[in-house]
């Protein structure tokens, strides 16, 4: 017992000398990277795989009729993979580095605002939860908006305890680029005017984020460096606020009003595991009450702007547990607060066992990315089936073609060379939309061609009677079933001509 004591206090001791964002750095960056590209895009990627792909003026008109407020991440992937490309691993490394990025600065803001110890295992436990992979391995703006409201509320920390106008400027750039990201990230201000609030009335040391044994924690009265810093970000965004709310009945329209269950189910949500997001929420409780007053901003930040989206979210059909990813940090924070109260070696175990917990969901969300993880849909499976079996001349139907499933960006995605749409009569770029637009006399469109590729969601033994209205009746009069693949999520045919056609 001895030597284990003294080797596991020995290699604490050349953990203490690293600098402290580095542990929760490598941990958060080899942990993304695992299975990177494992699970296919689903359908959100493929969104984001369908802009990215677009001209900035292609961007510009998709902005203007619906994910107006994805349209600046949009053009940031349009950037991206333009030097990078658009494979799998491509399309995701930005959220892996951002959330490795997150993990440090989170580490660097526990230090400032409790201690070393603090900050460590709050990064620590950050970089092993199962929603820093899933978010941290997904094509969307998720991760990078869980960076900038870190680097936001690290800048806030040092421009209040330290004024000047460098650090409010990139307080304000924080600001600005993390509502250019995320609209619902723009919450955290909430926290943030707080903060702001209670240092001007009675400092910073009142606010938590100073000490007395600190260098300057006297009041600062000049307030309106924080309304100066917010008010460009706030403009930045305004109309793409503005856009977003036109678009809300299309963008969310099977979201549904806010209940109070949705709240105890929001820490399995944020943390992709239940088992996990309680344990973080019970540490995190240890971690305020140990605080006390310092606890101020961590809590609020966790707490406002989750009561601000589910208050809205009771009025208007908002709520979506993944938009408050970036408050996870904060509850990180706290707990590694509470992780800081012990030995070394016993947080060192909360931070293991955390992990262990959420390896079945580490596992899971690396076969697929599509909830629940039990129903997931195989497009490359499906590709490959077209492509094994596909001649000059063909054609491909998608049904239902209007769905979030983008059955046709997922079969476009792993297949370089599709047959011919048919039935398409302007595209998704064109239109300025994320679907394309079909002939409304399916039965004209498909006069010329003698063998169809069909693309059904879900499982039929009978695809063709799966295909509703004018598409499936033409479908029905001039094709007959040939072959049926079945594939997770989609069901594959091939239809042929029926003779005398």
């Amino acid at each position: 017992m001895g030597t284990l004591s003294e080797s596991t206090g020995t290699a604490w001791d050349r953990l203490r000398r690293l600098p402290v964002w580095l542990a929760p750095a490598l941990l958060t960056l080899a942990v993304t990277l695992t299975g990177l590209g494992s699970a296919q895009l689903w359908r959100d990627e493929l969104a984001t795989w369908s802009a990215a792909g677009r001209s900035p003026g292609d961007l510009t008109r998709l902005a203007g009729t619906i994910d107006a407020a994805t349209g600046p991440y949009y053009l940031l992937m349009h950037v991206w993979t333009a030097v990078a490309g658009d494979a799998t691993v491509a399309l995701r490394l930005p959220a892996a580095l951002a959330m490795t990025v997150a993990a440090g600065l989170l580490a660097v803001l526990g230090a400032l605002l409790v201690d070393r110890r603090a900050g460590l295992f709050a990064g620590l436990l950050f970089a092993v939860l199962p929603g820093t992979s899933r978010y941290g391995q997904e094509a969307r703006p998720y991760a990078l908006a869980t960076m900038l409201a870190v680097l936001a509320t690290l800048l806030l920390v040092t421009a209040l305890r330290r004024p000047s106008w460098a650090r409010w400027a990139g307080y304000a750039a924080a600001v600005a680029a993390l509502g250019l990201v995320h609209l619902v990230a723009l919450t955290l201000l909430a926290a943030h005017a707080l903060v702001v609030l209670v240092a001007w009335w009675r400092g910073a040391v009142a606010a938590g984020i100073a000490t007395p044994a600190d260098r300057a924690p006297e009041r600062d009265r000049r307030i309106w460096r924080w309304v100066v810093a917010v008010v460009p970000g706030v403009l930045l965004v305004g109309p793409l606020l503005f856009k977003a709310r036109t678009q809300q009945s299309r963008q969310l329209n099977w979201v549904t009003l806010a209940r109070l269950d949705d709240l105890a189910a929001l820490p399995g949500g944020v943390a992709q595991s239940s088992v996990v997001g309680g344990l973080l929420v019970g540490i995190a409780a240890l971690g305020a009450a140990r605080l006390g007053r310092r606890a101020l901003l961590p809590v609020s930040a966790v707490l406002l702007p989750v009561l601000l989206l589910f208050a809205a979210g009771t009025a208007v059909p908002l709520w979506v547990p993944r938009y408050l990813v970036f408050v996870v940090p904060f509850a990180c924070l706290l707990a590694g607060t509470a992780l800081a109260a012990v030995a070394a070696p016993s947080a060192l175990a909360v931070v293991v066992l955390a992990g262990l917990l959420g390896l079945p969901d580490q596992a899971a969300l690396r076969r697929t990315h599509e909830w629940p993880r039990t129903a997931p849909v195989d497009y490359a499976g499906a590709a490959r089936v077209i492509a094994d079996g596909q001649r000059p001349g063909d054609g491909v139907v998608y049904s239902p073609r209007h769905s979030w499933l983008f059955l046709d960006l997922g079969i476009e995605y792993h297949l370089g060379d599709p047959p011919r749409d048919v039935l398409v009569t302007e595209d998704e770029v064109r239109r300025g939309d994320l679907w394309a637009a079909e002939c409304p006399q399916p039965a004209q469109c498909l006069a010329d061609t003698k063998r169809v590729w069909l693309v059904v969601a879900g499982r039929h033994a009978e695809p063709l009677a799966a295909v509703p209205d004018a598409k499936g009746d033409a479908l029905r009069a001039d094709f007959a079933v040939a072959q049926v693949w079945q594939r997770p999520g989609l069901t594959v045919a091939l239809l042929t001509d029926r003779p005398g056609r």
